[in-house]
């Protein structure tokens, strides 16, 4: 981590303002995505205007439109044939508004960046950060009609793999955000092992996955099949016949509800683990009241998320529980990244002219 942001505190403080902003967005985001998902919304909207989409139908006729080209896609037919026009227009403002909240976040992040340009206010290093930041949030637009394209055609529903993909790309700019937010901030060094050093790392790497594999379950519904616990499917682990019945193997990993499921969880018991072992670490070898606060923090929500996913299996995902289990995994992401950051961050020193973060010795 050589690298070096460097800008006057004033500066410092706005684009920090503007970040935190943004990130909340972000998050807001990712929720109003879980609640189209769950309300099935996602393909009431068949069209990619990112312009002129911006407006909803705001005549008779242009409801009727709207409504008529969603009948045309095999979900209607298959899922929702006879809806009406009302019922059409509930999932309807749920994909709109997702969509326009992609949109403001677009605008919110674009037009105080290039104001910050303009007024000399971001060094090279963070600039250059920030340019590719934008660029994976205008990649997440594409990746995002990529993934309602394919529940346009021949299925009910659009893909898991494309599902997972928008989502961990949503979640991988919040974090970035977030990371930089860090490099942002004045704080002491932190003196620790490469052991806990690389074990904040491996949390941060696991909970992506875990993220990942989340959205699998979202996406084949998983969640709502096998809602026992801790047993699936009649014991701790299944039978490999059950797991692995699809050919080539590999294919049981993404399309398998039972082995979603049960990988979903298996990855959930073995975060909890390091997180407690990282605790347990962080006391021991006296990392500095930072690193240990953080590990409790990140080993605590991560207690919250799995409690709340079983409770979420139990119950056959309510939306409300749900969307509580999406929310509190972007605080447990928060945290992991917060806690990796602080213990890769390099030493501090401060100058006449603002902030500087150097490399550790």
């Amino acid at each position: 981590m050589g690298d070096i942001l460097t800008a006057p505190h004033s500066s410092t403080r706005a684009v920090r303002w503007w970040l935190v902003c943004i990130a909340a967005l972000i998050a807001l985001m990712v929720l109003v995505g879980g609640a189209t998902r769950l309300t099935e919304s996602g393909l009431s909207i068949v069209e990619w205007k990112p312009v002129t989409g911006t407006l909803p139908p705001l005549t008779d006729q242009q409801w009727s439109e709207a409504f008529e080209g969603y009948k045309a896609i095999p979900q209607y037919r298959e899922l929702n044939a006879g809806m009406t026009l009302h019922e059409f227009k509930t999932i309807f403002w749920w994909e709109w508004s997702h969509r326009l909240l992609g949109r403001v976040i677009g605008m919110a992040y674009l037009l105080p960046f290039l104001w910050f340009m303009w007024r000399g206010m971001l060094p090279g290093d963070l600039k250059r950060r920030l340019w590719v930041i934008f660029g994976l949030g205008a990649l997440q637009g594409a990746v995002g009609w990529w993934m309602v394209a394919s529940g346009l055609t021949k299925r009910v529903e659009v893909s898991q793999y494309r599902l997972a993909t928008h989502l961990v790309l949503a979640l991988l700019i919040f974090a970035a955000i977030v990371w930089t937010l860090r490099r942002l901030s004045a704080r002491p060094p932190i003196l620790a092992p490469l052991r806990l050093k690389v074990t904040s790392v491996v949390l941060l790497v696991m909970v992506f996955l875990q993220l990942y594999l989340g959205a699998l379950v979202a996406g084949l519904r998983a969640g709502k099949v096998y809602n026992t616990w801790p047993d699936i499917d009649g014991g701790f682990i299944p039978s490999g016949a059950r797991l692995f019945f699809e050919q080539p193997w590999w294919r049981n990993l993404f399309d398998n509800t039972l082995t979603v499921q049960f990988n979903h969880r298996m990855v959930a018991y073995a975060l909890w683990i390091i997180a407690i072992l990282h605790v347990v670490d962080a006391i021991r070898t006296r990392a500095g009241s930072a690193s240990v606060n953080g590990a409790l923090w990140l080993a605590a929500a991560m207690t919250v998320q799995a409690t709340l996913g079983i409770l979420t299996l139990l119950h056959q995902v309510p939306i409300l529980l749900a969307l509580t289990h999406q929310g509190v995994a972007i605080i447990v992401l928060t945290l992991a990244v917060m806690q990796a950051e602080r213990l890769a961050a390099p030493r501090l020193q401060t100058n006449a002219q603002g902030l500087t973060l150097a490399q550790a010795n």
